[in-house]
């Protein structure tokens, strides 16, 4: 035998071991919401996510991915990469936001979110949506149709669905930034709440599915 050919033969499993310990992720593709935006580094909730997944589910990783100002054609547009590169077990969505507050076609975003599931599903993801509202002086037609989207689409294609990311304090002047948008840190353990009930089926049970 050679050295080069003992030498592979000694590394292969080492290795091998290492790949295997990489823990699965959990992706989260969003905006400003999830990106920290106008918050101190590390207090947002994708953070507290991690912090949780580190006690309660060490066997997956998380991942933000979140840019801020992205919209659902922005996250459709670069998803693909970031499923090559992380192979996320779970993806969670949260867009639409910027959509709505530039008065965007609401079928536009209903297809990129689609598409986005369907890319996620191809590479063999779990997903949960995450669902978002528009101020209320968008005018009640445009908000509840676009607020419908993400109830349509988790019905549709059989996908968990946080139904509001601000559920409980969005009516809270004192819970945002000046811009009445943006959350201030002592909410994002709310907005943690609003997504932690329905992404934790999915990491207890790999086959969980929205029951219809």
């Amino acid at each position: 035998m050679t050295f080069a050919l003992a030498l592979a033969l000694a590394l292969t499993p080492a290795c091998a071991a290492s790949t295997a310990a990489t823990p699965p992720a959990i992706l989260v593709v969003g905006d400003s919401l999830s990106a920290e935006y106008g918050l101190p580094r590390d207090t947002g909730w994708v953070k507290l996510l991690a912090d949780r997944i580190a006690h309660k589910a060490p066997q997956y990783s998380v991942v933000n991915a979140s840019i801020s100002g992205d919209t659902t054609s922005g996250g459709r547009t670069r998803l693909a990469e970031l499923l090559q590169r992380y192979r996320p077990a779970v993806v969670i969505i949260e867009l639409g936001a910027n959509d709505g507050l530039r008065g965007l076609s609401i079928e536009a975003m209903r297809a990129n979110l689609q598409a986005m599931i369907d890319a996620c599903r191809h590479m063999g993801a779990r997903v949960l949506l995450v669902g978002i509202r528009v101020p209320p002086n968008y005018g009640a037609v445009y908000g509840e149709r676009f607020y419908a989207v993400y109830g349509a689409l988790a019905q549709r294609n059989h996908v968990a669905l946080a139904p509001f990311l601000f559920e409980g304090f969005a009516d809270r002047l004192e819970s945002f930034q000046p811009d009445r948008i943006h959350p201030l840190p002592q909410a994002q353990a709310l907005m943690l709440e609003n997504v932690w009930p329905h992404l934790q089926p999915l990491l207890l049970d790999p086959r969980a599915q929205v029951k219809q």
